[in-house]
């Protein structure tokens, strides 16, 4: 076992456990029980707890970053992409601890820099130039405010994850999501765009109807 896997391990254990429990309520303690290794030998690969939250994010950022690319990059439009997208956030919501952003920045006020960066400027972007890419292929509303729209979005992917908000619904994180996501892009589509969406929602429904059985 090399050192690069070793730490690879640590990093993706302590990945699993932060995004089923938060950040507060992982310990150095627990990743190594849970790994049955020492505390010592984490501290060979990251000095504090801090710099293995660091890791965790950017590890998920580059992760995510590769998805998105590849939906954009594969997608037949701008509505088709938003749908690849909600697959990947329906994955990943499903298994997240609803405390992660307000553990990272309370806790973790370096990672959380990092996390805002990621968020206002490449979540931002990704979503401005599918909005444009709509607006081009005639599915969007040419008199959308992109830029409005594009910052609405982005702070509306956190809702899920803010506890006052989320404490008040018996809905999962991903099901929260998953309905901010149709509500948005029905606001952003015209009537050819309409029934595209509407197109993708039943093959999307037929498809899970067919996972089922």
């Amino acid at each position: 076992m090399t050192d690069i896997d070793t730490g690879t391990r640590i990093r993706e254990k302590a990945h699993s456990l932060f995004m089923q429990y938060g950040f507060r309520s992982v310990s150095m303690d627990d990743i190594a029980n849970n790994m049955g290794i020492s505390k010592k030998t984490i501290y060979q690969y990251y000095a504090d707890k801090d710099e293995l939250v660091e890791a965790v994010i950017e590890n998920e950022f580059k992760k995510n970053q590769g998805i998105c690319e590849y939906d954009k990059s594969n997608s037949k439009n701008a509505i088709h992409e938003i749908f690849m997208a909600m697959d990947m956030v329906m994955e990943m919501f499903s298994s997240m601890n609803p405390s992660l952003i307000f553990d990272m920045q309370k806790y973790h006020p370096k990672a959380f820099v990092k996390f805002h960066a990621y968020k206002n400027e490449y979540l931002y972007n990704l979503t401005l130039d599918n909005i444009v890419r709509g607006i081009k292929e005639g599915l969007y509303r040419e008199e959308l405010n992109v830029a409005i729209l594009s910052r609405f979005r982005v702070e509306t992917m956190m809702m899920s994850f803010n506890l006052d908000f989320n404490s008040k619904l018996k809905n999962s994180m991903a099901e929260m999501e998953e309905e901010i996501i149709t509500h948005f892009l029905f606001g952003l589509v015209n009537i050819k765009g309409y029934k595209m969406v509407l197109k993708y929602q039943q093959e999307r429904l037929n498809k899970s109807k067919d996972a089922k059985k």
